[in-house]
């Protein structure tokens, strides 16, 4: 089978499309043949060495296709199942092993391109606004890089949530789609400072919650956006990892709170994971959310589309197609 390898750690040029062996279940575990991959923030990361894998490796950790077999004792599906997954490496290649129990049934009316660039972005929105801070209505909430795939799946959610949002972005035609996926007020941090905005906009109160992807470049700015005991949530750094704090600033900015969240602690069991991705889904049935696709590249294009990505020329979802 054809895939995508990682032999040493380096830029998009290490991405190296070669043909390996096609992979064998074992226990607990399914083969999907994939049908589309989703491209995320976390696999430029794996294949930096920021978050370090073995060598070499398959990245990718979210596709969607069909299961082709099982290994023993595996309950969750069978052959012929129509599934998607997240948190499992391997998914830009042909065939992926996946564990049994991460697997989601597609339900009818949801394309495996649609399914593969829910599972991450929506489960992550799902529980940013579910769960580490369960928006209620009334509450006002900053997001940043609004227009991104993640950002306008948390503006959607947010307004399902009865929130007031404010959003951040880059240019003109960002703003416009972070508009249309129902933003109350969208900033240009390129021509506006965003905090003096969120101040203007909350007449100095400040926001109850702030969702930031972005990281190094925002994180100070965030925590003083937020009201006296309000909450930042940072749960991406696309801009480079923060600096150390002094927890005496959260005391000293109002007494804030400040969290570091990632999906796998919020999936941790597949009662958890299949109540996410269930309402993610029926959402997108409903037609209540939207799942932006913004390009889909051949698998050989895997570098094309880190790039892509990583110089944030995107706003939507990138997928990779065998």
């Amino acid at each position: 089978m054809r895939a995508i390898r990682v032999h040493e750690y380096g830029g998009p040029e290490v991405l190296r499309y070669e043909e390996i062996a096609r992979p064998e279940p074992g226990p607990g575990e399914a083969r999907v043949r994939i049908e589309a991959a989703g491209v995320n923030f976390i696999d430029i990361y794996h294949r930096t060495g920021l978050y370090p894998n073995p060598l070499p490796f398959t990245p990718g950790i979210e596709g969607a296709g069909t299961v082709e077999a099982v290994g023993p004792g595996v309950t969750e599906v069978r052959a012929g199942d129509r599934v998607a997954y997240a948190l499992s490496l391997g998914a830009y290649a042909e065939y992926a092993i996946v564990p049994a129990w991460k697997l989601v049934p597609i339900p009818d009316g949801v394309n495996p391109s649609v399914a593969a660039a829910a599972m991450v972005q929506g489960m992550t929105a799902h529980y940013l606004t579910h769960s580490t801070y369960p928006l209620q209505p009334g509450d006002t909430v900053l997001i940043h890089a609004a227009a991104g795939g993640t950002g306008l799946l948390i503006v959607q959610m947010a307004k399902l949530r009865g929130a007031r949002v404010i959003g951040t972005v880059s240019t003109p035609e960002k703003a416009q789609r972070a508009r249309e996926a129902g933003a109350d007020h969208v900033v240009l941090y390129t021509q506006s400072d965003f905090e003096a905005e969120v101040k203007r906009l909350t007449e100095g109160r400040g926001v109850d919650v702030v969702y930031d992807s972005v990281g190094r470049t925002t994180f100070e700015k965030s925590l003083n956006c937020l009201r006296p005991r309000g909450l930042l949530v940072l749960f991406g750094q696309s801009s480079g990892p923060v600096p150390p704090i002094d927890p005496l600033q959260l005391s000293t900015k109002g007494s804030l709170f400040l969290t570091r969240p990632h999906l796998m602690h919020y999936v941790a069991t597949r009662e958890e994971l299949l109540e996410r991705a269930r309402a993610v889904f029926q959402w997108i049935q409903e037609g209540r959310v939207s799942i932006h696709i913004e390009r889909v590249f051949p698998l050989s294009e895997a570098a094309a589309a880190h790039r892509v990505l990583a110089e944030r020329r995107s706003t939507g979802k990138l997928l990779l197609v065998p």
